[in-house]
């Protein structure tokens, strides 16, 4: 691991690695007159060497997460190609998860890499400001904890800005008996390891996540020797670089076709490495795109957000019903063994927290008659739907023609007969029930006549 020392603010562009041997050498030699020779198959071959040899590092939960890592070390060749550099988040519920590890091989392919688990945000800045960079932070969870030095939000600030081409931050540096404003570059890719939890929304909602867990008993991968794994990844690095450079005219404003559902903030993280896996062809545009609707389209409701899983549950428990009373969902909200809301900070969700969290999504209770005549403080269907179709996926309720007026006819939704052999669906459906779609597969309205 490399540590940060403050004073070296003028470092090369390039640190300074291990000279590979001469065999190595010769090796690297013929990978780059290979790519003069094809670029498009020595794309695919790269990428396929890169990942690999990822592979046999690492115990990762799925395949989709290797083609992952081998793109997103492959754009840190190319950042000033694109104009995002999407974050990567490496996350565990417990430590030894194999995070640091995927750092470490990350530190040998990708370009200009600093690695560090301690550094001043002043040196970091310096350090961009040297020239293209790519920053590898390990042990996050302590930066961005409750109660961890107030500097987390100068290196979260410097997170968010560097995310776009051009980005730069103001600081103040002394120049004699003079304060003088300095512009600092702050575009730069970023990977970040830590324990689950600490992340700040404004990272993540900038980041692809992998979710990393402990090797499994007689799971067995390569044995980690670091001089040896050097020689390996510069066979890969230099060839990797080589290819980027020659393929720069056709990276450079890249738009990639992106799979149905994948727009705004999510088309623009993984824009550069839909790019990257085009222009390698081979079998990298369809394994890129499965990736990408693993990673987008397949959320786990377990990593929701607490007003979207709170969202989540209220359309699990109106069902078919067009109202419910307060006080009905409370109880059942508090009985849900998996959700949260039997335990919000030492006793179970009450009726102002509900009001609350969900006011934030413009819905607010009211007193609402029901079958028996009676009258309570409750919640409508036709008050949350709007916001279930808006931030819930896979739900018919919420797929019918939104210009209908509430209590007005709808069309019932066509019904899905397509979803077979869909590992998403699957993964979704076996977990979850049978209702559960991914993006691609949601069916949408049927036409009608206006």
């Amino acid at each position: 691991m490399v540590a940060i020392d403050d004073s070296l603010f003028n470092e090369p562009t390039e640190p300074d690695r291990v000279r590979p041997g001469r065999d190595a050498a010769a090796e690297v030699d013929r990978a780059i007159e290979l790519i003069q020779q094809d670029q498009q198959a020595a794309g695919t071959g790269v990428l396929d060497q890169a990942a690999g040899w990822l592979a046999r590092y690492l115990s990762v939960p799925s395949e989709h997460c290797i083609t992952v890592l081998a793109l997103w070390a492959a754009h840190t060749h190319a950042t000033e190609l694109f104009y995002v550099t999407p974050r990567l988040i490496l996350d565990s519920a417990e430590p030894e998860s194999g995070k640091t590890r995927v750092l470490e091989l990350l530190n040998l392919l990708c370009r200009a890499p600093i690695f560090t688990m301690n550094t001043t945000i002043a040196a970091l800045y310096r350090r961009l400001a040297a020239g293209p960079r790519t920053v590898l932070l390990d042990e996050t969870d302590a930066v961005f904890a409750k109660g961890a030095a107030q500097n987390h939000e100068d290196l979260r600030a410097l997170l968010n800005a560097g995310y776009k081409r051009g980005a730069t931050v103001d600081r103040c540096v002394p120049k004699g008996n003079e304060i003088t404003v300095v512009e600092f570059p702050a575009y730069a890719p970023a990977a970040l390891a830590g324990i689950a939890g600490n992340m700040p929304p404004t990272i993540t909602t900038r980041a692809v996540t992998i979710h990393m867990r402990r090797r499994a008993p007689g799971e067995h991968l390569a044995e980690f020797i670091e001089e040896d794994v050097i020689e390996e990844a510069t066979k890969i690095r230099e060839p990797l670089s080589w290819w980027i450079a020659d393929t720069a005219d056709e990276l450079r404003g890249a738009r990639p076709v992106m799979p149905d559902g994948v727009r705004d903030r999510q088309a623009e993280i993984w824009r550069a490495l839909l790019a990257i896996a085009d222009a390698a062809g081979g079998g990298w545009p369809d394994r890129a795109r499965e990736a990408c609707r693993h990673f987008v389209l397949a959320t786990d409701p377990g990593e929701l957000s607490l007003g979207v899983r709170l969202l989540a549950d209220l359309r699990d428990l109106f069902g078919d019903r067009d109202r419910m009373a307060s006080a009905e969902i409370l109880t059942k909200l508090a009985a849900l063994e998996e959700a949260p809301w039997g335990d919000m900070y030492g006793k179970p969700i009450d009726s102002r927290r509900l009001a609350k969290m969900i006011g934030k999504y413009g819905v607010k209770p009211k007193v609402v008659k029901f079958g028996d005549g009676t009258t309570h403080r409750g919640y409508l269907a036709e008050d949350l739907a709007d916001v279930w179709r808006r931030y819930l996926p896979g739900d018919k309720r919420n797929q019918r023609n939104q210009r209908n007026p509430a209590a007005s006819e709808v069309t019932e939704v066509t019904e899905v007969t397509h979803t077979s052999g869909c590992p998403d669906c699957t993964r979704l459906q076996t977990r979850y029930g049978a209702d559960w779609l991914c993006h691609a597969h949601q069916p949408g309205p049927e036409a009608t006549d206006d």
